[in-house]
């Protein structure tokens, strides 16, 4: 069976893989359970991004204090991430979210009646642990309930809701703050939160598995997935990783770039949100591909279209040069769309899920949360030009690793 699966055509392997309790699923029966909260999660996310710096600013936070609040939400999802998995392997997906979805929408009000610094510092990892239950348990979730050879679009899906409402949220909160001041933004997002909550809460169908249940301790559970795994940690993991750095030094060095240029800041974000455009128009054929041929054949061109134009940046001298460079890697970056999440929903046991993924998301949100740290220091040791090239270098390692040690998770045997 693995002979005729590796030389079957795609059309023919999909038949192979289909099994007749999975011909009936469709991934819009995920709209309002998974993709509809996920929109509103994401909007209220993007209106906390620009809300969170300029209300510490009114607090009187210094520049410092406030780049490690920045960080200390990011912190407080990483923490998050395993205690997530291990709550999804014990109560199962749905109510994973619906925990996650309150819990997001209890940090952000404790955001919105914080008054002192030390009161906004307790209340951002509250926010970032809310987000880390979400994401695992939504993963968790869609990965049980969606064939492998529907699993590419699903996981898509859900990374394009999230980069139309990361796109949209500052753009809201921005006129809700401007009108009634930067804590409605706060409100806005907890608002939304509960109004996700409602949605995952009241559905019904498929409320995700619970894993099995074991003589062993929870602690020793998790190890030996961590065991039985580590080379999928160790392979897959880098690539994640190599992801994550190529996207968050884009986001990081571009503008930065960009003002080296000589360009004003109007020019940038019309330039970056032209690229970020392109970005979201690529997210439902991305899922078609992943499922009709394969996952490598969207993440690995990702990869090397993410680190060719990071190379290309230090060539530009001008605006259109500077765009140019920009849409293509806004679309490279687009044919990355629910690549982390799909890479560990395959590799996931399904005995196993929550503690593999709870790993997983550790992984990569390690690799988001280091990544700035590492693309800033290359700027300042090398140059702001030289840094673009070695940033390119760890996604192309990232693309041979792709090719080479992971498994094409199309075709792996899911139990």
């Amino acid at each position: 069976m693995d002979r005729l699966r590796e030389s079957a055509p795609p059309a023919a392997y999909r038949l192979i893989l289909s099994a007749p309790g999975n011909q009936t699923f469709s991934p819009r029966q995920l709209i309002p359970a998974v993709y509809a909260p996920s929109l509103l999660h994401a909007v209220g996310a993007g209106m906390l991004g620009p809300a969170l710096p300029l209300y510490a600013h009114e607090l009187e936070i210094s520049l410092l204090s406030i780049g490690m609040l920045a960080a200390l939400q990011g912190l407080g999802a990483v923490a998050m991430d395993v205690p997530a998995g291990l709550l999804v392997s014990r109560i199962g997906g749905r109510a994973a979210m619906s925990l996650g979805m309150l819990a997001s929408g209890a940090g952000s009000l404790a955001l919105a009646l914080s008054t002192t610094p030390n009161q906004l510092f307790l209340a951002v990892p509250l926010a970032g642990a809310g987000t880390a239950i979400w994401a695992t348990s939504r993963l968790a979730h869609v990965a049980d309930v969606a064939p492998a050879e529907q699993r590419g679009r699903a996981l898509a899906m859900v990374g394009g809701t999230g980069r139309i409402g990361l796109a949209v949220g500052p753009v809201i909160g921005g006129l809700l703050s401007q009108q009634l001041g930067l804590r409605a933004a706060f409100l806005g997002h907890t608002l939304l939160a509960l109004t996700a909550l409602v949605l995952v809460a009241t559905q019904r169908g498929h409320r995700g598995t619970p894993g099995r249940r074991q003589e062993e301790g929870v602690h020793l559970r998790l190890l030996r997935t961590v065991a039985d795994h580590g080379r999928s940690f160790a392979n897959a993991g880098s690539v994640a990783v190599s992801l994550a750095t190529l996207r968050s030094g884009r986001r990081l060095l571009v503008p930065l770039w960009g003002a080296a240029l000589g360009l004003d800041l109007a020019q940038i974000g019309f330039v970056i949100g032209l690229g970020a455009a392109v970005d979201m128009l690529l997210f439902y054929p991305v899922g078609v591909v992943m499922d009709r041929w394969g996952r490598k054949w969207t993440i690995v061109p990702c990869l090397l279209l993410l680190s060719t134009s990071l190379a290309l940046f230090p060539l530009t001298g001008s605006l259109a040069s500077f765009l140019a460079v920009t849409l293509l890697a806004g679309f490279g970056n687009g044919l990355g769309s629910g690549a982390v999440m799909t890479m560990g929903a395959d590799l996931a046991p399904s005995d196993r899920r929550g503690e593999f993924l709870g790993v997983w998301r550790l992984i990569a949100d390690s690799g988001g949360v280091l990544a700035p740290a590492l693309a800033g220091s290359l700027a300042q040791a090398l140059s702001l030009g030289a840094a673009f090239p070695a940033v390119a270098v760890i996604g192309a390692i990232g693309a041979l690793v792709m090719v080479f040690r992971v498994p094409e998770g199309l075709r792996l045997t899911k139990e």
